[in-house]
């Protein structure tokens, strides 16, 4: 039987809808429904995604999802499940019976996951992920934010090789509740028979971002072909307005004057409660692409200047205002309304939006193009964008650790080093560093290798059979260092995929934080730092002054021990020299 709560504090944010859709609660989770005519649309959300997770459980909101779905096998009705950032949705369209067994069932199925379908629900995760592929957007997430919350997008879902039942169980029991849900219908009532029982909980608010860029706006490298900016913006009405005008801008200035590009487009989203992510996006063959680039970056610039006509402000704002000119209004923004409750982010009636979008002007989109350029991140598929103003995103780690060091058998110029603190590769570019305490995940293989990605995404791979002397009392160091929470074993390997050193040639590209081919360096740590030049100075100096004391004293038998103490001293130098270059450390200590 439904039972239709009054829970005030549920349904407080929903009282400026009252005309527009009704609200109420059933067994404790707030509902929207508004009619429609022909079959009923239902969606049952809850506030959890994938930037909930962490990286040795990413995976983990997928898998409840497939779970849930498994016992409605094959039907008829026209039904499925999404996994995003912030939220999993649940949603049917069919007849009133239908769109209650879907509901019950989902709800069944979330208070008693079938475990035995554990593992082959991992098996599809892990099949549906490499079908899909990789996309131009798809490394924008880990550079701005890391190996960790809204980042996790960018990465496999290690969650499907070693999550246990337990885990699975307790995250839908803390996550999929009813406090932490909402419900809407396209129907003048809500049907009978539904049985939407959940656990109790709390409403999780959005995770905290973090962040993977020191300065913006920044620029890094990517693949031929593409160019791709993001930034984050502060929700409003302006943003949502700008990001139309930027995309019809683009679209005008790249594809239909210059010939650049085929597509060009722009696109705003919602993060989380306050902040929005823009995207933009624009192709272009390799011989424009360094057109393209400055294209868009003019742009921009013009943007920033407040130089926007009124009929291109009239043109977005006309179209954003064509969303109200449907039928069964109420019923069209259900989503958007449930959405907005589960997340806490303001809502606004239809009148409020309009008045909002006709305030708009041209020094409103003018701060918003500043605040976008100021944060954003260009993805360029050219050498750089230095003379645009923007910083290139760091490729390499700021500093390196001490330890016991592992040349690599290919190449001369890298190094592994293994320490008590992290590990570090010392490549030609600059050092890439992971600290144990700022692990994302460290993946492990029966045959020793191990794989570290910190939480700010850099990574360092450690093969055995690529460098010297990595023992198993070395792996032995990580292994004790690294949280337990943060492991993620994987299976063996056959003996033909285990690497084996290649013939040494020139240095090879550097495998960046997302573990893609990338010709750049990440960051400001070269080898030849400003430590090093000093220390090669003096080690140079030392032994002329050196032998002039020894000169000018060699009659003196005081003169011996001050002699033995250059020498040293000299000795030491050196070492700090050589260790500069490879490590960016004066020393190196077993």
């Amino acid at each position: 039987m439904t039972t239709h709560d009054t829970s005030a504090t549920a349904l407080d944010a929903l009282g400026v809808l009252d005309g527009i859709v009704r609200h109420t609660t059933v067994h404790g989770i707030p509902t929207l429904f508004a009619p429609r005519p022909g079959a009923i649309t239902a969606g049952l959300v809850f506030r959890v995604g994938h930037a909930d997770e962490t990286l040795p459980t990413s995976g983990i909101t997928h898998l409840v999802e497939h779970l849930a779905l498994y016992r409605l096998g094959l039907s008829d009705l026209h039904y499925n499940g999404a996994t995003a950032s912030t939220y999993t949705l649940f949603h049917v369209t069919g007849d009133e019976d239908e769109v209650v067994t879907y509901l019950n069932s989902v709800c069944e199925a979330l208070r008693d996951l079938p475990m035995d379908r554990l593992e082959t629900e991992k098996d599809l995760l892990r099949t549906e992920a490499g079908s899909r592929g990789k996309g131009a957007l798809s490394q924008m997430p880990l550079w701005r934010y890391g190996a960790q919350g809204y980042g996790l997008s960018s990465y496999e879902e290690h969650g499907t090789r070693t999550l246990t039942p337990d885990q699975v169980r307790h995250w839908a029991e803390t996550r999929f509740t009813r406090d932490n849900a909402v419900l809407f219908l396209t129907a003048d009532r809500v049907p009978d028979g539904l049985d939407l029982t959940l656990p109790a909980g709390r409403r999780f608010p959005a995770p905290t971002p973090s962040s993977a860029l020191p300065d913006t706006p920044a620029y890094l490298r990517g693949e031929d072909g593409h160019l791709v900016f993001t930034s984050v913006l502060r929700r409003s009405t302006a943003a949502a307005v700008f990001a139309e005008v930027l995309g019809r801008a683009l679209f005008q200035d790249l594809r239909q004057k210059g010939g650049y590009s085929y597509s060009a487009e722009a696109d705003y989203s919602p993060r989380d409660t306050d902040f929005a992510t823009l995207t933009a996006y624009a192709d272009a063959l390799p011989q424009k692409q360094d057109a393209a680039v400055g294209g868009f970056v003019d742009v921009f610039a013009r943007l920033r200047a407040g130089r926007i006509e009124q009929a291109e402000l009239d043109s977005a704002r006309g179209k954003l205002l064509k969303r109200y000119d449907v039928p069964d209004l109420g019923a069209a923004l259900l989503p958007s309304y449930a959405l907005s409750l589960l997340t806490g982010h303001r809502i606004l009636t239809p009148e409020q939006h309009r008045a909002e979008l006709e305030a708009v002007g041209v020094a409103d989109l003018r701060e918003v193009a500043r605040e976008a350029w100021d944060g954003g991140l260009l993805q360029v598929p050219t050498r750089g964008a230095d003379w645009a103003g923007l910083t290139a995103a760091p490729q390499f780690s700021p500093s390196g650790v001490s330890g016991t060091l592992h040349p690599s058998l290919e190449d001369d110029d890298v190094t592994l080093i293994i320490g008590e603190a992290g590990v570090t590769l010392s490549t030609p570019g600059g050092l890439v560093t992971v600290r144990y305490d700022a692990c994302a995940a460290m993946t492990t293989r029966p045959d020793g290798a191990r794989c570290l990605t910190g939480l700010d995404g850099f990574q360092v791979t450690v093969e055995p059979t690529l460098f010297g002397d990595v023992t198993a009392e070395r792996i032995a160091v990580l292994d004790k260092a690294v949280p337990a929470a943060a492991l993620v074993p994987l299976p063996a390997r056959p003996a033909q995929e285990i690497p084996q050193p290649r013939e040494r040639t020139a240095p090879a590209p550097r495998t960046p934080a997302d573990g893609s081919q990338q010709t750049e360096g990440r960051g400001s740590a070269g080898r030849v730092s400003g430590h090093f030049v000093f220390v090669t100075a003096l080690a140079t100096l030392w032994p002329v002054l050196l032998v002039t004391l020894l000169v000018n004293g060699i009659q003196e038998p005081s003169i011996r021990l001050p002699v033995i103490a250059g020498c040293v001293l000299e000795f030491w130098l050196l070492h700090a020299a050589r260790n500069l270059y490879r490590t960016g450390q004066p020393t190196t200590p077993q």
